[in-house]
């Protein structure tokens, strides 16, 4: 049996979980959220915890028994705590700057990138450098996180980009004349 399926997940005071019609809807403070339940696998409430049981022992089956678990657990931390991950501006002359819904990075190309942010998505951005990503969708924030550290990937030789916070990139030695 799956380490991860079989531990329920708890509800925290203030979220409410819903299951019907093949889907989990979680509701708390911070907003709500849904998720079709994937095959092989049974979701039901129990004693205040959402408990997870797959329907035979396949290999699909065993699968998919926690990811649909660490999905809901993921769904219920994310509408009562929300997720957020930062990144950092690294370079002389690269900024970011939040104009109403468009996040404005200049990261030494010809023109300035205008980034829509999504529904969903909150941002931020201290002393021009640092990014802070924010939301309730763990998925939607990693996506939209990699999705601006994609318009200036680090640089392995001088280390200019934009990377995640604590992220290490190795640089390499220059040619030697």
């Amino acid at each position: 049996m799956s380490r991860i399926g079989r531990m329920p997940v708890e509800l925290p005071k203030g979220v409410s979980v819903d299951i019907k019609d093949g889907s989990v809807a979680v509701k708390g403070p911070k907003g709500a959220l849904t998720q079709a339940i994937v095959d092989y696998v049974d979701v039901a409430l129990e004693d205040g915890n959402v408990v997870v049981t797959r329907k035979s022992d396949m290999k699909q089956a065993r699968s998919n028994h926690g990811l649909m678990r660490s999905l809901i657990s993921n769904m219920v931390t994310g509408v009562e705590k929300g997720f957020e991950k930062q990144l950092e501006v690294i370079g002389i002359g690269y900024r970011a700057e939040v104009r109403g819904q468009q996040l404005v990075l200049n990261l030494g190309y010809s023109h300035p990138i205008n980034f829509d942010i999504p529904e969903g998505i909150s941002i931020s951005v201290d002393k021009s450098n640092k990014i802070t990503v924010s939301g309730v969708d763990k998925q939607q924030v990693g996506q939209v996180a990699a999705v601006i550290r994609d318009y200036r990937k680090p640089d392995h030789y001088k280390g200019k980009g934009v990377r995640y916070v604590g992220e290490y990139v190795l640089l390499k030695a220059g040619k030697s004349a």
